[in-house]
């Protein structure tokens, strides 16, 4: 081994060590429900925005991907929209969601909607939720830094961010997030700065771009922009925003937590931002998935490079244990434990069988993965229309309707949405989806959504 990788080694060593420690010693013996799936509902608000932070920027690799390609249009669809509904989701969402005192977005329909709506939202969050892009992400980043072949660096990014999670549940997530939250922001800040002091200002960065990349349209069309904009909507049906406010000492502490959390995600955006130009400015023609990677291993020099991949190992690995976390309950509580007729005292045990297949399923997933920008424009597509309603009429009695009518819209609009993808997907050209007329797939899902919606309301109305 060479002097320079072990020195790059050093950080990711210590890190992982720490990881270990701080994510095993979460664990609480016997712990019950509330416990391990919610950590006692005490989180407190530094807590709370360490692990909000964490979980939503995991997609580290795809943002860099975005930045390289479009530029500063990236901010226009992955950060501001998102910013906006974060702050309708803390004024309006955040403190209803921690009086309701449930456990998942699946536990809250099957309360307000009854069994059927419930499970059909129990499986579209388990597909929602799949860690699968994220370890993608992870394998991606271990085969660029230690030359491994993907299927092993899949297998093993998915065994190392799950381990620690099965012992000790979400209190095990939240622990490791404050760690994680550290490395995060330290890792791009000592990036930004070495570039900015070292290698080239920021004056004479944005000399070196195109007009696409100083464009905050770039080479998005305005359907692309509204469909992004409208899947910023997903915060209202995320479980992980759902999880962490039912997690809150108190609404209070939910509400603030979430509005601290923009501050933060806003000033991370910019550290992403300025790193992804300069990817492109001093970089050209690379594999834009391998912008941040690249970046550092051509500037940094060892040591500063390995806790510049620490800070992205800790972004994706942040985001991997919660998802898989997530996903887990869905298939542990909120399907198996559900529809069991005699349900045991706790769902824990379903929940850690739960872990292991979310874990397998997200193996055999990100080995097959193309894009990750291109799955969360897809996955946004194809779950915001059928969830959205249900959600908030969940909150809302002007959006209740009768449950049937939600069963009808959440089917019918996830497999027009699913049927459209598809069309588009057979008859991409040059890898560009071709839909009918071409609208996107989430239109004709969302307007039926909300067809379905004003017909259950003139029904419901015309029943009184």
């Amino acid at each position: 081994m060479s002097s320079r990788l072990a020195l790059d080694l050093l950080p990711l060593l210590i890190y992982l060590i720490l990881l270990f420690r701080v994510g095993l010693r979460a664990r609480r013996s016997n712990a019950d429900e509330k416990e391990f799936l919610l950590s006692g509902r005490q989180l407190t608000i530094p807590a709370f925005v360490a692990t909000l932070v964490t979980t939503w920027s995991g997609g580290i690799l795809g943002i860099g991907e975005f930045v390289y390609s479009s530029g500063v249009s990236a901010w226009l669809v992955m950060g501001l929209p998102y910013y906006v509904f974060a702050l309708l989701f803390a004024l309006f969402l955040a403190p209803r969601i921690r009086k309701a005192e449930n456990v998942s977005i699946p536990d809250m329909m099957y309360r307000a909607h009854g069994k059927r709506v419930g499970s059909i939202s129990g499986l579209f969050v388990v597909l929602m939720t799949s860690p699968a892009p994220y370890i993608l992400m992870l394998a991606v980043l271990l085969k660029y830094f230690l030359h491994w072949p993907l299927l092993p660096a899949i297998v093993v990014s998915a065994v190392i961010s799950v381990s620690y999670v099965y012992w000790g549940g979400f209190r095990s997530v939240v622990q490791t997030d404050k760690l994680q939250f550290l490395f995060m922001f330290g890792g791009f800040l000592l990036l930004v700065f070495f570039l900015a002091f070292k290698v080239l200002p920021p004056t004479h960065l944005f000399e070196r771009l195109d007009a696409q990349h100083l464009s905050f349209k770039g080479n998005l069309s305005w359907q692309q922009i509204v469909v992004w904009f409208s899947i910023a909507s997903w915060t209202f049906i995320d479980p992980g925003f759902h999880q962490r406010c039912a997690a809150a000492r108190s609404p209070e502490v939910a509400r603030r937590g979430i509005l601290i959390s923009i501050v933060f995600w806003a000033l991370f955006d910019g550290l992403t931002l300025l790193s992804g130009l300069y990817a492109f400015a001093l970089l050209p023609g690379i594999e834009p998935i391998l912008a941040y990677p690249a970046l550092a291993n051509q500037f940094l020099p060892p040591f500063l490079r390995g806790l510049f991949f620490v800070g992205l190992f800790a972004t994706i690995m942040s985001t991997i244990d919660s998802y898989t976390f997530l996903s887990a309950i869905g298939i542990g509580r909120d399907l198996i434990w559900e529809m069991q007729k005699k349900k045991s005292a706790d769902a824990n045990k379903q929940v850690r069988f739960g872990l292991i297949v979310t874990g397998i399923i997200a193996v055999f997933m990100a080995y097959s993965i193309p894009s990750v920008v291109a799955l969360w424009y897809s996955l946004g597509s194809l779950f915001i229309p059928p969830l959205i309603f249900p959600v908030l009429g969940a909150f809302w009695k002007k959006l209740k309707i009768p449950s049937s009518y939600f069963v009808t819209m959440m089917v019918g609009s996830f497999l027009i949405g699913l049927a459209l993808f598809l069309w588009g997907r057979l008859q991409a050209v040059g890898g560009q989806a071709i839909y009918p007329f071409g609208i996107e797939p989430f239109f004709p899902a969302f307007a039926f959504s909300l067809a379905v919606l004003l017909i259950g309301k003139i029904t419901r109305n015309a029943e009184r």
